[in-house]
């Protein structure tokens, strides 16, 4: 028994924001922009929450899957911008959904936080502990942004995607994840500073620090890596593989990608241009779009990957 994907959806903040916007408010220009990342524009949230994109998305992926909230056994949503520090995002979810027999909590992976998320409910669907689950990836990274820090805030964007999930004789045919803890200054927000009677704070709010060339290099070799990991397992060329949906941190990483792996890139699908980069929504983002465009057929096998803060890195296999 394994996991298969019967249903996904998404949902994106009704604001964008373009290049052009945002040259007006820092030193920047869509060109810029845009040369060095593939980014046009990207979604930032206004009244919308976590909570209340991973709702909706859930809602479109049920509707897909022909599921009932009610049906659920388990919620997993993949965030590091969680509206509360508990309540969880999933627990929300649950109440939003009216989701009563799910077990539900939050995973943060950052960027791979989806993919860890599909790996955890297939550990429980194999074990017979779970047969249908929702797995979500959901963020307000503008919340966590220094916006006058041109080098960084450009690249993030707002959004949630979804997925629901059946104990299956086919579906998630391989996997391989991974984390390197000790790169984990490259990409960093810190959370609150120690606050209580022995220690005095300034309670300043901290942001989002990135070091692009480190996180540059480290997907460029662990990315391919655990992408032909996966592939010799399950025996599978890399040719074979219909799609590469690739967490969409910037273009020239997928470039790189596909070139390393000797591919073309027509099989890497980009949400990045319209969406940015939305750390653990940017992989079901993308796949719901390709699945709504029917670029999916049944028995099409796909590569799902995320990398990022932690570092973290996830890949899996599927036949869809």
């Amino acid at each position: 028994m394994t996991s298969r994907i019967i249903g996904t959806g998404s949902c994106l903040p009704d604001t964008v924001v373009t290049n052009d916007f945002l040259s007006t408010i820092m030193d920047t220009s869509d060109e810029w922009i845009a040369s060095r990342t593939g980014i046009r524009e990207r979604h930032l949230v206004k009244e919308e929450t976590t909570a209340s994109l991973s709702i909706e998305a859930a809602r479109r992926a049920l509707a897909e899957a022909g599921v009932e909230p009610e049906e659920l056994d388990m919620i997993v949503v993949g965030t590091l911008t969680g509206d509360h520090i508990t309540p969880s995002t999933a627990c929300e979810v649950q109440a939003g959904l009216g989701a009563v027999n799910a077990v539900a909590f939050d995973i943060n992976a950052a960027c791979a936080g989806f993919i860890f998320g599909l790996h955890t409910v297939n550990a429980y669907i194999r074990s017979g502990m779970c047969r249908l689950a929702l797995v979500i990836g959901a963020e307000s990274l503008s919340r966590i942004m220094d916006w006058s820090d041109r080098s960084t805030c450009v690249l993030f964007g707002d959004g949630a995607g979804a997925a629901v999930i059946r104990a299956q004789e086919n579906g998630l045919m391989a996997y391989d994840q991974g984390s390197d803890g000790e790169k984990g200054k490259y990409l960093a927000c810190p959370n609150r500073t120690n606050n209580n009677p022995l220690v005095q704070t300034d309670k300043i709010l901290a942001y989002t620090k990135m070091d692009g060339q480190e996180v540059y290099k480290f997907a460029v070799s662990y990315v391919p890596a655990s992408i032909q990991k996966v592939l010799e397992e399950a025996g599978i060329a890399p040719s074979d593989v219909k799609y590469y949906l690739l967490h969409q941190a910037n273009l020239r990483i997928i470039q790189s990608v596909a070139k390393r792996l000797k591919l073309s890139q027509d099989k890497f699908p980009i949400s990045l241009d319209h969406c940015g980069n939305v750390s653990a929504a940017s992989v079901p983002i993308l796949l719901d779009e390709v699945n709504r465009k029917g670029l999916l057929e049944k028995g099409d096998k796909i590569i799902l990957s995320g990398f990022g803060g932690g570092l973290t890195w996830g890949t899996c296999l599927m036949e869809w």
